[in-house]
């Protein structure tokens, strides 16, 4: 099975804005690489409209298995505004990316699909206001080998593309932290485990 190391992501921030019988929803999309990053977006946003009513949100970090992810009404009826926006995200294959959307209310109810779609239009806005990106996940391996390893070593991470990130030395022993595509990390450390001299550290 091929395994996906790849994924959707935005790099920069974007604006988007939805209008609806008089209500107006702006937002606000951010490329985040952790939860805590989200704290400190959504306060600078509330700041910035204090006055607006709502500030509702959705986020979506890391890929299969590890991904995360939270949604919130702040005050609207539930599942009509953090669903939304959250839907957008999955809709449009995008992971690592907060988007906050903030509602100025018009003087209409706009009833529940009319939130729905508000939301969710206002989330797509900020989307197609921004570029999308696709980014690789890499796994880091540190390799442990004597000094008489060295041209063997190099040889293979050369062979394999893979990427030096850090590289210790002392009396004896050398390591060298490297990151390896996720999809040819299993073939990669079969190749050093073929190799005498070669230790993968755990």
């Amino acid at each position: 099975m091929e395994i996906k190391d790849t994924y959707r992501t935005i790099d920069s921030p974007s604006e988007g804005i939805f209008k609806d019988k008089g209500s107006k929803f702006l937002s606000f999309a951010y490329h985040i690489e952790d939860e805590s990053e989200v704290k400190q977006l959504l306060t600078d946003i509330k700041k910035r409209f204090f006055d607006a009513r709502h500030h509702c949100y959705a986020y979506r970090i890391g890929t299969g298995t590890e991904e995360r992810y939270r949604t919130n009404d702040d005050g609207e009826p539930t599942g009509t505004a953090g669903k939304p926006i959250y839907g957008q995200l999955l809709s449009n294959d995008l992971t690592n990316i907060l988007v906050i959307v903030v509602r100025y209310f018009g003087g209409t109810k706009l009833g529940v699909p009319g939130l729905i779609n508000a939301y969710r239009e206002a989330t797509k806005d900020a989307i197609i206001n921004n570029t999308v990106t696709e980014k690789v996940i890499y796994s880091a391996l540190t390799i442990e080998f004597a000094y008489p390893m060295t041209n063997i070593a190099m040889k293979l991470f050369k062979d394999e593309s893979v990427d030096i990130c850090e590289e210790k030395y002392d009396n004896d022993l050398i390591e060298i932290t490297v990151k390896c595509r996720m999809s040819r990390t299993d073939t990669f450390k079969q190749k050093i485990n073929n190799i005498f001299g070669l230790t993968i550290k755990t």
